[in-house]
């Protein structure tokens, strides 16, 4: 795998996505991309991470 710089302004448990730092629990993106799961948002819970990309080093959420 390659070696990823953890940005420390995003922190992600998700280890299965391709951007999640292995070593630490950050994104290695610059930056991420927050989408919306329903056209009317009224919790956490209908947000999203948009930037997310199956990766193949893991299938779980912390």
């Amino acid at each position: 795998m390659e070696h990823k710089t953890a940005n420390p302004s995003i922190e992600c448990t998700v280890s299965s996505c391709a951007y999640h730092c292995s070593d630490r629990q950050y994104c290695s993106l610059d930056a991420i991309k927050v989408g919306c799961q329903e056209s009317n948002v009224g919790s956490c819970d209908c947000t999203e991470c948009a930037s997310f990309r199956l990766g193949d080093h893991g299938t779980c959420c912390k």
